[in-house]
């Protein structure tokens, strides 16, 4: 290829199809492609290129714990959980209603995994999204309060598609965590989607927050136009445990075993 069409390429920032220009080449000249469809050819590479290249800043700027998806999911483990229901929620549909989702459960029964997963699906739907523990919430306010730039990470958090606020519940919060809270919801509420789970229930909220009203008031909004998924049953976590144990108990000569004896 020649080196001012290589320079031409990338001045125009075409970097996919510069990638795949020479090849590219080769294919029209063997298979007796036209121009258009030489065209359709390259335009598609460069396209897809550009599509991984927005995906990946999305991800990114989502900051999940952990790439996850729903196939990754074992939805056998927890009969509790409804596979339509979830894969209804990957739509986006809710998204584009500006409707909230809670997942209320015990720790341990799959609720990161199955928000952070609809994240994953919302970005390649074309959605911005933003993943935070209730825990980084508050952090992120409190430091920016401190330096005078509560509207910068306000702006942070009403700015997302969808908002994800997970671990609700795990402990009780620092004070003004119930104004930080009620403002991301107040002004989020009937324009932008708010995924939120928590281990506890609905009546704990206002000892977790430390503020009863305020509570209220979050869950006034939040619940609204909200969908309610309830998991119950035991950790999906400890089950490779659990495993292990059993097959421990039913044969002392296994590898589980002979490591548990050794230590």
């Amino acid at each position: 290829m020649k080196e001012t069409l290589q320079t031409a390429l990338r001045k125009l920032r075409l970097s996919g199809l510069a990638q795949s220009l020479e090849v590219r080449l080769q294919e029209a000249a063997g298979n007796g492609l036209n121009h258009a469809e030489f065209l359709e050819l390259i335009l598609q590479d460069e396209l897809m290129v550009r599509s991984d290249r927005h995906m990946n800043r999305r991800l990114r700027a989502a900051m999940f714990r952990e790439p996850k998806t729903l196939e990754d999911f074992d939805f056998s483990f927890n009969a509790s959980i409804k596979k339509k229901q979830i894969y209804d929620l990957a739509t986006c549909r809710f998204i584009r209603e500006a409707r909230s989702v809670l997942l209320l459960g015990p720790p341990g029964t799959g609720k990161s995994h199955i928000c952070q997963a609809i994240g994953y699906h919302a970005i390649k739907a074309g959605c911005t999204v933003l993943y935070r523990s209730i825990f980084d919430v508050v952090r992120d306010f409190l430091h920016d309060e401190a330096t005078g730039g509560e509207e910068k990470v306000l702006a942070k958090y009403l700015k997302p598609d969808l908002l994800i606020v997970d671990d609700m519940g795990l402990k009780q919060l620092p004070k003004r965590s119930g104004e930080y809270l009620f403002e991301i919801i107040m002004r989020r509420y009937e324009v932008r989607s708010t995924m939120m789970t928590s281990n506890r229930p609905l009546e704990d909220w206002g000892k977790l927050i430390g503020d009863v009203p305020a509570a209220t008031a979050i869950l006034d909004r939040f619940l609204h136009h909200a969908e309610i998924i309830t998991i119950t049953g035991r950790s999906y976590r400890l089950k490779d445990r659990t495993g292990r144990q059993t097959r421990r108990e039913t044969n002392p000569g296994s590898v589980e075993a002979c490591e548990e004896k050794a230590q």
